[in-house]
């Protein structure tokens, strides 16, 4: 027994299993958001105050928020703030899923916060914008920024003019309390929502999964009835895989109008655009089995355990946004993962109402056109058997 070689290497073995299911959790378990890019807005015209500078609280503001991520600077930094020259840059911005949040200052917010001293108050109101659909954990923590800036700011603004108050001994209206309780106020809007049931924030994700499956078992299906095919010539064999591959579009628009059919009336995912949603799916599966295709028509089986742990590091990363991974998984992971095309392209089906466009399925059109050329050239491939030769008459 110890003289097999297999048995004395089961410890290594065993360890290094351990060490790759260990490497596709931690990006899921050591969250560390890095840069979040937040849009700012400052339409804040200022103020005059006889005998003083011109009063700019949104400047203010815009200053504050720049000083709380000065202190942990270039990649340590959580929020990258991105100044907006308008609110119409901004919506822009969110619907090309440039930020995970953004805030707007309107043009009368030192005017109303000077009033706050005055007997007939008005407080300033600030509009907060949560980009939902870019990825539900990264733009609920950046909502929860902007959320925890302003209501510090809130909180020393209400000190500041209830020692005011208390100094001049002034007694203080109705309004004046109702204000100083909300110096500040916060209207949140979601945008590109993923809809009351949370579940569908990872619908695309969550698709991910049963369709790279398929796309696996189809590859090797396809390898497995063919390998032992005698062919007589090369065209002959050229001729086969083109048929494959004519086979795959069946089985991709059966899987991509499939998949749509299960997701929505069986699983409960709500897809707004169901044809356009089908045809991506179909689209996305040719894609993914004509690269998994063409690595196995050179590799073989031993293939399977890739396209494996594929699986098992692309489903915790894609349901990240790349500012909360670590360098490694962003940079050398991440960007190398040929299904968070898919995932990028379903988020703009589902919650930005892009429609199908040639953006959207570009990448997985080369990928198949590549891994088409690919298969097509493994008729060049060499034959272990004998090559079976036609015997004429």
């Amino acid at each position: 027994m110890f003289n097999n070689k297999l048995f004395l290497l089961t410890p290594i073995i065993s360890l290094l299993v351990v060490f790759i299911f260990c490497l596709a959790l931690f990006p899921s378990v050591q969250i560390k958001p890095k840069n979040l890019p937040i849009a700012v807005v400052n339409e804040d015209l200022g103020v005059e105050i006889p005998n003083q500078p011109k009063m700019n609280m949104g400047q203010t503001i815009v200053d504050t928020m720049q000083k709380s991520s000065s202190s942990t600077t270039g990649e340590d930094s959580i929020v990258k703030w991105v100044e907006v020259e308008s609110a119409g840059e901004v919506e822009k911005g969110l619907n090309d899923q440039k930020y995970y949040a953004a805030i707007v200052i309107p043009q009368d917010f030192s005017e109303k916060q000077a009033s706050l001293s005055s007997p007939s108050p008005t407080s300033p109101e600030v509009q907060i914008y949560i980009n939902q659909g870019m990825n539900a954990s990264a733009s609920t923590m950046a909502g929860q920024v902007l959320n925890g800036l302003i209501d510090n700011m809130s909180n020393n603004i209400r000190t500041q003019l209830l020692e005011g108050f208390k100094k001049q001994g002034v007694t203080l209206t109705v309004d004046q309390a109702e204000s100083i309780a909300t110096p500040i106020i916060k209207k949140v809007t979601n945008v590109n929502e993923i809809g009351t049931n949370s579940a569908n924030g990872n619908s695309p994700v969550t698709l991910f999964q049963p369709l790279w499956m398929a796309c696996v078992v189809c590859a090797l299906l396809f390898y497995n009835a063919t390998k032992n095919l005698t062919y007589y010539s090369r065209m002959e064999k050229v001729t086969s895989k083109l048929s494959q591959i004519g086979m795959g579009v069946v089985v991709s628009l059966v899987i991509g109008f499939g998949l749509t059919w299960l997701a929505e009336y069986m699983v409960g995912l709500h897809i707004p655009q169901f044809a356009e949603t089908a045809i991506f799916l179909s689209i996305t599966f040719f894609s993914f089995f004509l690269m998994i295709y063409a690595v196995v028509s050179w590799v073989g089986f031993l293939a399977l355990p890739v396209f494996g742990l594929l699986l098992f590091f692309g489903a915790p990363l894609l349901a990240l946004a790349p500012e909360m991974m670590s360098p490694f998984y962003q940079n050398w992971v991440y960007d190398w993962l040929p299904m968070r095309f898919m995932v990028s392209g379903l988020r703009e089906l589902f919650f930005f109402g892009k429609g199908l466009n040639w953006s959207s399925v570009a990448t997985l059109t080369w990928i198949g056109l590549v891994s088409a050329v690919v298969i097509l050239a493994s008729v060049l491939k060499p034959q272990r058997d004998k090559v079976a030769v036609r015997i004429e008459a």
